[in-house]
């Protein structure tokens, strides 16, 4: 995969339930495509943003998995 761009949660993450909405603090805005459920609390963690090409997928520092994710803005 491809790294498509690194930047922070803007404010408290609290993992991902479903359809889960992740901010930047860049100001973009990702939303979770695929149902997965994990709850981990970390405060503005870094993230990377991946694509294969067709999909992006969010990785959150320090956590083992990532999530399918669709930017929104």
């Amino acid at each position: 995969m491809e790294l498509l761009l690194e930047s922070r949660i803007a404010g408290a993450f609290t993992g991902w339930a479903g359809d889960t909405l992740f901010e930047l603090i860049n100001g973009q805005v990702w939303k979770q495509t695929r149902y997965a459920y994990r709850y981990v609390y970390k405060y503005r963690p870094e993230v990377k943003i991946l694509t294969d090409g067709s999909s992006h997928y969010l990785a959150v520092d320090g956590m083992d998995e990532i999530i399918e994710v669709r930017r929104l803005k």
